[in-house]
């Protein structure tokens, strides 16, 4: 006899997803030099390094299963959370299911964008105007990244000294950071962390918002805590009375 359950009286549900995650592909299982880049890496964007999931790819690893654990611990102590490895052979499998990670089978083809910073293409200098400009603000000027184009799932764009204006969206997977505020000409999809030194005065303001995660000097909202009816609109983020603040932006 077959027994059926309404959805009032079942605990859970299966449900497919495409969720944004960050791969960390190892290029050494020494467990120290993992440490130190880590450690520049905290240095130079410390709200990245907040409890972040990472799947670990160890596809160009000899014998990653030998140092595994102490790798997972490395991370943890960086604030990254293993959630899966991704790649290996048999006991690599093995030890991430020991360790309580999921396993994913290695790429097939290399199709996998590899997560890419891409200071080096977004740094365009607003140009002065006839008029000479002051010491003070062109040095403002300067720190100022602009991007134009899409930001796309799996690619990094970041300003480490001023704002990031980004003419164009920010899809689904992707991520914008800056050590001040964060423009987005169009609909905001992936994650913003501005003020990622700490500066509690940023903010994020953007076309449409429809945000998988926001930042602000380090304070976090996810995309379900958002109230729905700022979603699909114009909208700007702050850090007020001890929280992030979204309202419309007029």
């Amino acid at each position: 006899m077959s027994l059926k359950m309404d959805s009032a009286t079942m605990a859970f549900t299966f449900k497919g997803g495409m969720l944004p995650m960050t791969i960390m592909e190892l290029n050494s299982a020494d467990p120290e030099r993992i440490r130190r880049q880590l450690a520049g890496k905290l240095t130079q964007s410390p709200a990245f390094f907040q409890h972040t999931p990472v799947v670990l790819s160890v596809e160009k690893l000899d014998e990653p299963h030998l140092a595994l654990e102490r790798i997972c611990a490395v991370c943890r102590d960086h604030k990254l959370l293993p959630v899966a490895v991704k790649g290996g052979p048999e006991p690599v499998k093995q030890s991430a299911w020991a360790l309580g990670l999921g396993w994913f089978p290695p790429s097939d083809g290399g199709r996998g964008r590899i997560l890419e910073s891409v200071d080096a293409e977004i740094s365009q200098p607003v140009e002065p105007a006839s008029a000479p400009r002051s010491a003070a603000v062109s040095g403002e000027l300067a720190a100022t990244r602009l991007y134009r184009g899409t930001v796309r799932s799996g690619q990094q764009v970041s300003a480490a000294e001023g704002d990031l204006v980004v003419i164009g969206a920010v899809n689904a997977g992707a991520e914008v950071l800056a050590a001040g505020n964060i423009h987005v000409y169009g609909a905001l999809r992936g994650r913003a962390l501005a003020g990622i030194h700490g500066d509690l005065s940023a903010g994020v303001y953007c076309r449409e918002l429809h945000a998988e995660l926001l930042s602000v000097g380090g304070n976090y909202k996810r995309l379900e805590d958002i109230d729905s009816r700022l979603l699909g609109a114009p909208a700007e983020v702050h850090f007020s009375a001890e929280q992030l603040e979204i309202r419309p932006l007029v």
